[in-house]
């Protein structure tokens, strides 16, 4: 089976790619030390797939576990959602010794591990994510947090996993258009560090959802390496997995979580990226084609059609993270796989990205 190290000097972890690895959850979880009691968190579709099993496998081994679900999509991303779960928790009389295993897409993910953060001060957690967005990307790198109405991921903290069990076996059960939508995220990952894996995707068929391990793991390792290097973004290097975010949040932010699906937002987000590259970085007007006709391969939105304003898609863009002290810093390909961070995107090319998005893309 894949296998691939996130190796942090104060703790590494392992990621484990394999099929039907979330049968075996309660076992690879006691076998990485973990020790205590077990807070599941899930939303509603997912467990209604895997949390029987799940819960049953870790009391198989040994540990006492206490279910807590969640209603499934963006809107759970929130600071109230976060409260409840916390004292659920403390309802379930869970302390510092015990710890939380993330079961889902990324909202559940991002959420469970700032809970996980914040109960007690920070227990650990475990991820077992279900969707493309999770197991290729969100569930690595400890990046976790909530939404608020001013914008994505604004209220969160670091907190690695201690473990992640990815189960391309999962994916069989999403819905096509969330199937898809998670494409995105590998489509990122080639555009920045791995031009070599489009050819992959440009031959794959959408309709099948039976993902090598082998692909989510060569994504998961582009990730890890990233992560390795700039853990809490304070170099510049992990700012590079933004690409296409940027714009692609604040359409998402705009438009009210739920409209779009996050994968679909990023896709509107990249094509925004891949008009400044070319403008900006000199990216090769057939190399953004044919990056654009992979997302159209993977059904991804590539055309902004949603009523809602430039300028209020510019004031969300204000609030992003990835803004410093007010000067923008964006992610631009000087060709596919080489990417980089750039200060010389302005406002107004922002501006003209965003209504470039309006119109729909020409590919030969």
């Amino acid at each position: 089976m894949p296998q691939v190290t996130v190796n942090l000097p104060r703790r590494p972890y392992n990621i484990i790619v394999e099929v039907g690895c979330i049968t075996r959850a309660g076992s690879l979880i006691k076998e990485a030390g973990l020790t205590g009691k077990a807070a599941l968190i899930s939303d509603e579709n997912v467990a209604r797939h895997y949390g029987e099993e799940v819960r049953a496998s870790l009391e198989a081994v040994g540990f006492e576990v206490s279910s807590h679900l969640i209603p499934a999509g963006e809107s759970s991303k929130s600071m109230e959602q976060a409260q409840s779960l916390c004292r659920s928790l403390i309802e379930h009389q869970h302390d510092r010794g015990s710890f939380v295993v993330a079961l889902g897409g990324g909202v559940v993910g991002d959420l469970a591990g700032f809970v996980a953060a914040i109960f007690y001060r920070g227990i650990p957690f475990v991820q077992i994510p279900t969707t493309i967005v999770a197991q290729v990307d969100s569930s690595v790198g400890g990046k976790t947090g909530v939404n608020v109405p001013e914008g994505k991921n604004l209220l969160g903290a670091f907190q690695q996993p201690r473990l992640v069990l990815a189960d391309p076996g999962a994916l069989r059960t999403l819905p096509r258009n969330v199937f898809c939508e998670g494409f995105a995220e590998v489509i990122k990952h080639a555009a920045i560090r791995d031009a070599s894996m489009l050819s992959e995707l440009e031959t794959m068929d959408p309709q099948n959802q039976e993902v090598s391990p082998e692909l989510i793991a060569a994504n998961l390792a582009i990730k890890a390496r990233i992560v390795e290097e700039d853990e809490k973004e304070t170099s510049g290097t992990r700012a590079l997995l933004n690409f296409g975010h940027t714009i692609g949040h604040a359409i998402e932010a705009t438009a009210e979580y739920g409209t779009l699906l996050h994968g679909e937002a990023i896709s509107l987000g990249a094509r925004a990226a891949l008009y400044l590259s070319e403008r900006k970085a000199g990216l090769s007007q057939e190399e953004t084609n044919r990056l654009l006709t992979i997302h159209r391969r993977w059904h991804l939105p590539l055309q902004l059609e949603l009523d809602i304003s430039t300028e209020s898609i510019m004031t969300a863009l204000t609030r992003d993270k990835k803004f410093t002290s007010g000067q923008i810093r964006f992610v631009l390909l000087k060709a596919l796989g080489e990417a980089f961070l750039s200060t010389e995107v302005t406002s107004t090319d922002l501006g003209e990205a965003i209504e470039h998005l309006r119109l729909p893309p020409v590919l030969a």
